[in-house]
């Protein structure tokens, strides 16, 4: 029989935390560490051809992108300012 009265039965309590998910969150921690600390020498071994696109994968994670700004009419021109 289906529980329709909207208490929840069984299972585990509101709040407690998934054990897997924590354990694979901390050892993919420790994976990637490693990885960073090796990136230098990594790169040093490559081709230059595939450094520079191993670079240019990881750059959106350094730097954000630069999104452009619309212009709002009634804004200022750069020539504008000249005549200031």
């Amino acid at each position: 029989m289906a529980n329709t009265t909207g208490k929840k039965f069984g299972g585990r309590e509101r709040g407690t935390p998934n054990v897997l998910t924590k354990e694979m969150r901390s050892i993919l921690k420790t994976i990637v560490s490693k990885e960073l600390a090796t990136i230098p020498e990594t790169l040093e071994k490559m081709e230059p051809d595939k450094r520079l696109d191993v670079i240019l994968k990881l750059l959106p994670y350094v730097l954000p992108k630069i999104e452009p700004v619309p212009m709002q009419t009634g804004e200022p021109m750069l020539s504008d300012w000249d005549e200031l």
